[in-house]
């Protein structure tokens, strides 16, 4: 598809594309504004974005920022142009994570691959579920990883013994953001406590997902509470399938492209049927964090994908609400 001009309809899209991206407690730390004069979006942080204490580095805001310029670069290319983007393009400027401009594409066409996950950026949604234990096809294993490769990335899948230590990684993270008290609080004011009320971010019960009745699976309780009336017990897959995003650099670059990584991974899964949630515990304690991975590679993200349920939606800001008021909207 190929739009004959950068007009407001397609500028609204593509800001809605970015906004699906997912985000450390669908937080959705950014903003936008849109240089007239060269058509350049320019990602920002979002005043007041991030979580002070869940994370204070700010490495979880930019991959949530690195993930939404996937997505923008992916809808460009659906309307038929060819994203040039920029990661940090300005250092005067710390809150400028990125800025993506649409060209036009080469004679050969755009990058078909990024067009065909379009599809996906609406689809995709996190699945906190039991998920069954059908294995994984070799194949797609190798797609997933080249994936990540395409954007700086590395997802290798671990052996069961090694998958069993990341886990138990994940559950010393989990225990210690419970009972830290700045931490737990930070995390329940991001759970909407009324099912039907109307947030644009945060997480409503729906999505939160049971806990593992076997505790072999740590998934994240957002309550801080494990309490069953709230959080249910249900059997989990035996066997998990957890992969690990790592770069091989730790600069808040390489944290921008773990974050576009991440996207595309997930978005191809997406395109093959798969669902995903994400362990991000072990990340944010320093300590946890090193000790993933034994050689010189710096991990961002533990991805849990098998089949099972689709996660149901979460709530996003209006593309209106995310651009800066000096952007223009055609």
């Amino acid at each position: 598809m190929r739009s004959t001009s950068f007009d407001a309809a397609v500028l609204e899209t593509c800001v809605s594309a970015a906004v699906a991206a997912p985000s450390i407690h669908n937080s959705q730390p950014w903003r936008f504004r849109l240089d007239p004069e060269t058509v350049t979006f320019h990602v920002r942080v979002a005043p007041g974005g991030g979580l002070r204490h869940t994370d204070p580095e700010g490495r979880a805001l930019h991959l949530s920022v690195g993930a939404c310029v996937l997505n923008l670069r992916v809808a460009m290319t659906h309307f038929g142009w060819d994203p040039v983007t920029q990661l940090l393009p300005c250092p005067e400027e710390p809150d400028l994570l990125a800025s993506v401009r649409p060209t036009e594409p080469a004679p050969s066409g755009p990058r078909r691959g990024d067009s065909d996950l379009y599809g996906a950026v609406w689809r995709r949604h996190s699945s906190r579920f039991p998920f069954s234990d059908r294995p994984i096809p070799p194949s797609l294993r190798v797609e997933l990883a080249a994936a990540a490769g395409a954007e700086g990335a590395w997802l290798r899948f671990p052996e069961h013994a090694e998958t069993a230590r990341l886990l138990a990684l994940t559950a010393d993270g989990e225990q210690r953001n419970r009972l830290d008290a700045d931490r737990s609080t930070e995390s329940r004011r991001w759970v909407c406590g009324d099912p039907y009320a109307q947030a644009d971010t945060g997480l409503p019960w729906a999505a939160l997902g049971p806990q593992d009745s076997r505790e072999r699976l740590p998934m994240r309780d957002f309550t801080a509470q494990r309490h069953p009336d709230r959080l249910p017990a249900r059997v989990y897959e035996t066997a998990p399938v957890i992969a690990v995003l790592t770069t091989e650099h730790d600069r808040r670059t390489d944290w921008l492209r773990a974050g576009q990584a991440l996207e595309r991974v997930l978005l191809v899964a997406t395109a093959h049927g798969l669902r995903a949630s994400l362990l991000h515990q072990a990340m944010e304690w320093p300590d946890l964090r090193e000790s993933v991975t034994p050689g010189p590679d710096h991990a961002h993200m533990f991805v849990r994908l098998g089949y099972g349920p689709e996660g149901p939606a979460t709530p996003r800001r209006a593309a209106r609400t995310v651009r800066d008021a000096r952007a223009v909207s055609g």
